[in-house]
C-alpha cells in the first residue's frame, strides 16, 4: 500500500507541476485538481510495482527530497562547470589521454549507483560505460586519465571529482 501511495503522490505532484497556472484555486482550477487526483490514482495502480520496485520508500523522506535539488544546483553544477572548462582547454590544446578506469563506488543501493553513474555521465569528459552488479563497480571512460590513475587497478569514486565529494553527497541522499 505504501508503494502505491508514494507512486500516486509523485504522479499528482508531477501533474500539478505541469498544469500550474490553469485556474483560480492557488494555481489550479477545481476540475484540474479532480482530474489530477483521478489520474494519479490510475498511474499509482498501473505503475507502483515499477516505480517502487525495491519496496524502499526512503526517498519519500522530505530531507532527502530537499537535499537532491541542493546537490544538483551546487556541487554537481560546479563540478560540471569545472569539467566544461577543462574539456574546452583539452580540445583546444589537444592534450588528451583517453582511457577506461574501474571505479569503486562504495554505494550500497541501486539508487545510489544510478545517481552516481548519471552524475559521472553528465560531467563533460566522462562517461559511465558499464556496471558490475556483483562488486558495485563502474567502468568509466575519461577523456584524460592522469598517470596516477592509470597505475591503479581500481580508482575510488571521489578521485573523479576535483572540488566536491560527490559520492558523499549521493550517500546522504540515496542511502
Amino acid at each position: 500500500m505504501i508503494r502505491f501511495l508514494a507512486t500516486a503522490i509523485a504522479a499528482f505532484v508531477a501533474y500539478l507541476f505541469l498544469t500550474a497556472g490553469s485556474g483560480t484555486i492557488i494555481l489550479w482550477s477545481e476540475s484540474e485538481l479532480i482530474i489530477g487526483c483521478i489520474l494519479s490514482v490510475i498511474v499509482g495502480i498501473a505503475s507502483y510495482r515499477t516505480f517502487c520496485r525495491s519496496g524502499s520508500v526512503r526517498m519519500a523522506n522530505p530531507l532527502r527530497l530537499i537535499l537532491l535539488p541542493i546537490y544538483a544546483i551546487i556541487p554537481l553544477f560546479i563540478e560540471m562547470a569545472r569539467a566544461n572548462i577543462d574539456v574546452a582547454i583539452r580540445v583546444i590544446t589537444g592534450n588528451v589521454k583517453p582511457g577506461i578506469v574501474r571505479v569503486d563506488t562504495g554505494m550500497k543501493t541501486e539508487l545510489g549507483m544510478l545517481i552516481l553513474a548519471n552524475s559521472i555521465t553528465l560531467t563533460p569528459g566522462t562517461l559511465s560505460v558499464d556496471v558490475d552488479d556483483t562488486t558495485r563497480e563502474l567502468y568509466v571512460h575519461l577523456i584524460n586519465v592522469p598517470d596516477e590513475l592509470r597505475e591503479k587497478k581500481v580508482v575510488d569514486a571521489r578521485e573523479l571529482f576535483s572540488i566536491f565529494n560527490i559520492p558523499g553527497w549521493i550517500r546522504r541522499i540515496a542511502e
